[in-house]
């Protein structure tokens, strides 16, 4: 996970998980809906993810 990524993850939650799939995408958007901190943690963890 890059300095670029994290940065783009505090600053707008969905453009950083654009490569991760749609379903990404779509629950980070959701939670950056609800609220900024919970779309910026759920980014985080699904780019800190080791798995993808």
């Amino acid at each position: 996970m890059g300095c670029l990524r994290v940065l783009l993850s505090i600053i707008c939650p969905p453009l950083a998980v654009v490569d991760k799939g749609c379903g990404s995408i779509v629950i980070v958007f959701l939670l950056t809906l609800a609220g900024w901190v919970p779309g910026v943690i759920a980014a985080l963890i699904i780019l800190n993810n080791p798995n993808n």
